[in-house]
């Protein structure tokens, strides 16, 4: 069996978003100081689990050191100030290419974030990766004609299911507590449990997309309720 993430629970990257909350504004620690943990953490898991796409190391470093910043003055802007967050392949981020998990679609940089992206940015969370997808979310899998082929981190030798897969494993790897997914019929939901997460459907239009798509709908993918809560708020 392979752990997700290391033995030592006081580890900054274990830290639920709740408790890297607690922790910044009591000063136990910083922003910046847990990006550098997360950083680390996925240089040693992902080579091994192929869960992200997009890692934008020098923006999260930027918005940690800002985010740090605002803590120290007592100026969070807002309820995620500093929490770590990856967002599936298929949520637009502003100035990044949107490629579906699939080889065939052009990656042009896009003009804007779609909402979940851009709610996140606003309550300060940080994204600092996409997460991978198989192609147009069409598959229950991490199978993908453009991403590397995704692991399950509890065994390298099983999927994290999907098409949320890169978001499953990223979350049971321990990259940070919050990730968003994206689900019509299963696609938070298969790899949150097989991944042993919290994975939520919201009701349909509950959490605005951008491009609309019928019955597709973004939510969390965390490792406690709390902070699939926090997440929904």
């Amino acid at each position: 069996m392979h752990k997700p993430a290391s033995d030592d629970v006081t580890s900054l990257h274990d830290l639920s978003a709740v408790d890297l909350i607690a922790g910044y504004r009591a000063r136990q620690f910083s922003p910046s100081e847990v990006m550098e943990d997360v950083l680390a953490h996925v240089a040693a898991w992902e080579p091994h689990i192929k869960a992200l796409y997009l890692l934008d190391v020098d923006a999260a470093r930027a918005a940690a050191k800002l985010s740090t910043e605002r803590w120290a003055n007592d100026e969070p802007t807002g309820v995620l100030d500093g929490v770590p967050a990856t967002v599936k392949d298929n949520i637009a981020t502003k100035g990044q290419p949107m490629p579906l998990g699939a080889a065939s679609v052009t990656r042009a940089p896009l003009a804007a974030d779609a909402p979940p992206a851009a709610r996140l940015r606003e309550a300060g969370a940080i994204i600092f990766a996409k997460t991978t997808m198989p192609d147009y979310g069409m598959l229950s899998s991490g199978l993908s004609s453009f991403h590397p082929l995704t692991r399950n981190p509890w065994d390298l030798r099983m999927n994290p299911g999907g098409s949320s897969a890169g978001a499953g494993a990223a979350a049971a790897a321990g990259y940070g507590p919050l990730h968003v997914g994206t689900d019509i019929g299963g696609s938070i939901r298969l790899p949150a449990s097989w991944c042993g997460l919290v994975g939520l459907k919201p009701s349909f239009g509950r959490v605005p997309l951008d491009p609309p798509y019928v019955g597709r709908v973004a939510g969390p993918m965390t490792r406690i309720v709390d902070d699939a809560a926090l997440m929904m708020s």
